[in-house]
């Protein structure tokens, strides 16, 4: 269970979000350009300290501002994926994959390229990867680390439609084989049918709805987007 209570004073809104996530399948936050889904990405993964509040992952305090705690990013067992790949261009994908691990691959190492099908990759230089190749090695990177958790901050926002339907495939295989819990973040109301289990909406850096996905995309708000 992800336990979240937070406010952060930003420069176009005060974001502030209340809600327990269950840490088991595909969560999506959804929301417009703007409304607060980075930032609640950020505050869980500890790239941004709230003003107030306390963040939990399975029993873990990671952030509680009366008590004085932050747990740093390194230390709080959650996995990032972001827009760009962020791969290092003089590496080929096998030491992307294996950055900071002192040479010793990963216990999970063979799991992991075989389930997102990154074999055939490790000895290609990013430069000769696709889009969603690319990816891939970066879904894989963040899932040696050992995560407990998950996050994926739009990483199909540049892919094309082949490529996206293709790693959406992966995602669903990372949920099945892989038993991790992701929270997943978008705009996009077609991947949220395709792979969330729950959904939390944001407006203006407010949750607006949280529930089971057949449920909120039933809702008012989103009549608009269908």
């Amino acid at each position: 269970m992800l336990k979240l209570q937070v406010s952060k004073q930003l420069a176009s809104f005060s974001f502030q979000f209340n809600q327990d996530i269950t840490c088991q399948g595909v969560t999506a936050i959804l929301g417009v350009s703007g409304s607060g889904k980075s930032t609640l990405i950020n505050l869980i993964n500890g790239l941004i300290r709230p003003d107030e509040g306390n963040i939990t992952l399975n029993d873990i305090i990671l952030v509680d501002t009366t008590k004085k705690i932050f747990i740093p990013p390194e230390k709080r067992l959650i996995g990032t994926v972001f827009q760009d790949a962020l791969l290092f261009p003089h590496y080929k994908v096998i030491k992307n994959l294996t950055y900071g691990t002192k040479n010793k691959l990963p216990a999970k190492f063979d799991e992991i390229v075989d389930v997102l099908n990154i074999r055939p990759l490790l000895n290609r230089y990013p430069a000769m990867l696709s889009g969603g190749e690319k990816q891939r090695v970066a879904i894989g990177r963040a899932l040696l680390t050992n995560p407990k958790l998950l996050l994926m901050d739009e990483p199909l926002s540049a892919l094309d439609m082949p490529r996206k339907k293709e790693l959406l495939c992966y995602i669903d295989s990372l949920v099945d084989e892989l038993k991790i819990p992701i929270i997943y973040v978008t705009h996009n109301i077609n991947e949220v049918k395709r792979i969330a289990d729950n959904v939390a909406i944001l407006d203006q850096g407010k949750l607006y709805d949280y529930g089971k996905t057949d449920q909120i995309l039933q809702s008012d708000y989103l009549k608009q987007w269908l």
